[in-house]
């Protein structure tokens, strides 16, 4: 198998890389960044749970669907956890955006990946894509920028 160059739908290059599309981003640097995600929409949601009312945990609950579908799914697939630790969510065939509609099976994706002891989060460790079970229900990889 060889080594190929594949066009970046952002503008720049991707690595070579084997198979789909650019270097596949590990465990830690994606932990880092879902948790980087959950302070920015659980915290000021607690926060005001407390202060105001406790059915603004289902305003979280929409906030988490919006957040998600819409970053993910949009032109650079980042939320502020990605961008901050410097990956991205990428259509696993041809490295471009995966679109909302796979962005909110993405969200989806992620409450059956965490039902079963976390396990869909944990098939990554393991898969030869580095892909968790949302990640393979939206048929996408997540892969770091800049390398």
């Amino acid at each position: 198998m060889t080594t190929t160059q594949q066009p970046d739908p952002f503008g720049t290059e991707l690595p070579p890389s084997f198979g789909p599309p650019g270097p596949r981003a590990g465990f830690w640097i994606r932990f880092g960044a879902a948790f980087l995600d959950g302070l920015i929409l659980t915290v000021p949601f607690i926060v005001l749970a407390v202060v105001l009312n406790p059915a603004l945990y289902f305003l979280l609950f929409l906030a988490q669907i919006a957040y998600f579908t819409y970053y993910e799914g949009g032109p650079t697939g980042q939320t502020i956890g990605k961008r901050v630790c410097g990956i991205r969510v990428i259509d696993r065939d041809n490295g471009g955006p995966i679109g909302y509609a796979r962005g909110f099976v993405r969200w989806i994706g992620r409450l059956i990946s965490g039902l079963f002891l976390y396990l869909g989060y944990l098939w990554m460790l393991w898969d030869a894509d580095k892909q968790t079970w949302h990640d393979k229900m939206a048929n996408d990889v997540v892969v770091r920028v800049g390398t």
